[in-house]
């Protein structure tokens, strides 16, 4: 059975740089056997941010794609605050943001971009938690996903 960390490396994707706070909170914070993640943006691999309004300036396909790289980012957040992926036992739960047209009706599909790869790095078992999927008018500087997690520590 693979780690983590090289289920990680099989999927061949880099992580973004750990994004820094923008207001007076932690991005990461343990409390003992659980660590929780604050609100996640859409940070890329050179620190700029995904932009745009799903239904509007990006299409389904795209939204999805931007949870993947939430999802990239909240790892990045991770590795550099308790060192490995491998210390993670498993999701408990994920929060979806999607900032979209108020006709827009398929979050979930949106969200599932974070989620699979969640289920990619930690199995099916372990990489899939509770979850909601919701609706915004509009997320900070205007990213298409914002997302936050809770995680059990080994």
């Amino acid at each position: 059975m693979k780690t983590p960390e090289e289920n990680f490396s099989d999927l061949g994707l880099q992580l973004p740089p750990p994004p820094k706070p923008l207001g007076v909170y932690k991005p990461c914070l343990v409390d003992g056997k659980y660590l929780f993640l604050s609100g996640h943006g859409t940070v890329q691999k050179d620190g700029t941010l995904i932009i745009g309004r799903i239904g509007e300036d990006l299409d389904i396909e795209a939204g999805k794609l931007a949870a993947r790289q939430v999802g990239l980012a909240m790892l990045a957040t991770i590795r550099a605050n308790i060192g490995s992926l491998n210390k993670v036992k498993r999701v408990i739960k994920v929060l979806g943001m999607v900032n979209c047209t108020s006709d827009f009706e398929k979050h979930p599909y949106v969200i599932n971009g974070c989620s699979e790869l969640f289920a990619s790095v930690w199995g099916s078992e372990n990489g899939i938690g509770v979850r909601s999927a919701v609706g915004f008018g509009s997320l900070p500087d205007n990213i298409p996903v914002e997302i936050e997690a809770m995680f059990e520590l080994k």
